[in-house]
């Protein structure tokens, strides 16, 4: 008799598959960003699994910021509307240890067409609509960064210049309230490079100054890129911090 080779099923710890189905609510806007999601009592109940297994899930959602404990209160979905995460993924500090708050004023947001590379980041089509967005901030009266940013067209059609300058707060909580994008993670490049006769313009630097290029790529929900960020930071009085563990 010959041998039957049967398939191999995968499988994924019970916690890994509510943990699965959490995020597919989280993708489907069920629970907005800043939102309370149902308690460990009501999510087991939905999903016939003990609580234990529920926290495990929570944990792991709450490792990675997509979701946020607040002891006593609940459990929350991350938003970057918060004071401490409006700059989650900014590494940027003063040397001074002062409190860091930076001010924008956007000078560009067109539409255009991407080019092979965007296109290639953000998942697109080379051609396909983008806007293109500049961005300088200024830290203390000083301009410190200034930043080319990409977006899909399709999400971001309706994105124009005098609604990004007429938002106060983070540019990532804007995406959120009006565009229903909610960044929650980032990938980076950094490199050292020399100022142009436009970044010294934008950076009140001389020709030649050194500058810390960091091109950041964000992700949304279903590990998607929607954003593109291109930064040049003035590292004279300011450092790039990571902390590792």
């Amino acid at each position: 008799m010959s041998e039957v080779n049967l398939p191999v099923a995968s499988f994924s710890p019970l916690y890994e598959q509510i943990k699965s189905m959490i995020l597919a609510s989280l993708q489907a806007a069920e629970w907005l960003p800043g939102a309370a999601i149902p308690s460990e009592m009501e999510l087991a109940a939905r999903y016939a699994v003990s609580q234990g297994t529920v926290r495990k899930a929570i944990d792991e959602l709450a490792a990675q910021s997509l979701l946020v404990r607040r002891q006593g209160k609940g459990t929350f979905v991350a938003t970057h509307q918060e004071d401490d995460w409006q700059y989650r993924f900014l590494r940027l500090a003063p040397d001074s240890g002062e409190k860091f708050h930076l001010t924008s004023q956007f000078l560009a947001c067109v539409r255009a067409k991407a080019s092979p590379y965007i296109a290639d980041l953000l998942k697109l089509k080379a051609g396909d609509a983008v806007i293109h967005i500049d961005r300088v901030q200024s830290f203390a009266g000083k301009p410190i960064v200034f930043e080319e940013i990409w977006l899909p067209g399709a999400r971001f059609k309706d994105l124009d210049l005098e609604a990004l300058n007429t938002w106060h707060g983070p540019v990532y909580a804007f995406y959120e309230s009006q565009f229903a994008t909610h960044m929650v993670r980032a990938e980076e490049k950094i490199k050292a490079v020399a100022a142009d006769e436009v970044l010294a313009g934008h950076l009140q630097l001389p020709l030649g100054a050194p500058l810390l290029s960091v091109e950041r790529v964000a992700f949304t929900y279903g590990n998607k890129p929607v954003e593109i960020r291109h930064a040049r930071y003035d590292t004279s009085e300011q450092h790039y911090e990571n902390k590792l563990n």
